[in-house]
């Protein structure tokens, strides 16, 4: 741990869907002065992602769904369109995202590769993400794919310089999405 930071104190503000809890620490400057803060913090646990990829036909598979934290800010429809992703549920990340693939698009494929991991919201959220990538023929789909319980999950399958465009249109907003989009332009459609 940092020798420059220590925690004060942790209170749980809510425990209600995940957990909400407000940080009091110290934090040693630059200059070697120390500064007492309070933050909350959000843990939702940690996450994966996958972009599916067909390079013989140029396409991408993605889904869209309703979120309800972008209607609330702005998103007329509340749909949006991203990538597969779930929580881990303390399983192992490529595990986790093989069981979320079949879940929500119906897809079973041979191999996932990771790609990297990021914070996506540091200042507030304590989660981390896994990205993958695999690609996938249409032979590898065993279900219709549509999520479990609650989810309503339409699977779309999109040719991949469509996916890039309907980000400068704005019809893609999700960042985990953007930025599997972009790494595919880079190292897999390039």
């Amino acid at each position: 741990m940092n020798p420059a930071i220590e925690i004060l104190d942790t209170e749980v503000l809510s425990d209600n869907w995940y957990v909400l809890r407000k940080f009091t620490y110290r934090i040693q400057r630059g200059d070697g002065t120390w500064e007492t803060h309070s933050r909350e913090a959000y843990d939702r646990g940690n996450g994966a992602t996958i972009l599916l990829y067909d390079t013989a036909r140029g396409m991408v598979l993605l889904t869209r769904q309703f979120r309800l934290p972008t209607y609330v800010n702005g998103n007329a429809s509340g749909m949006l369109i991203e990538t597969c992703a779930g929580l881990l549920e303390e399983q192992n990340p490529e595990v986790r995202i093989r069981l979320e693939l079949r879940e929500e698009t119906g897809y079973e494929i041979p191999e996932v590769r990771k790609v990297f991991e990021a914070y996506m919201s540091p200042g507030a959220v304590t989660e981390i993400l896994h990205f993958f990538v695999g690609e996938y023929t249409q032979a590898d789909r065993v279900s219709d794919g549509g999520g479990i319980d609650e989810e309503d999950i339409e699977v779309l399958e999109l040719p991949f310089d469509r996916a890039l465009a309907m980000i400068g249109t704005g019809e893609i907003r999700d960042a985990k999405t953007i930025m599997l989009l972009q790494f595919a332009a880079l190292n897999i459609f390039a």
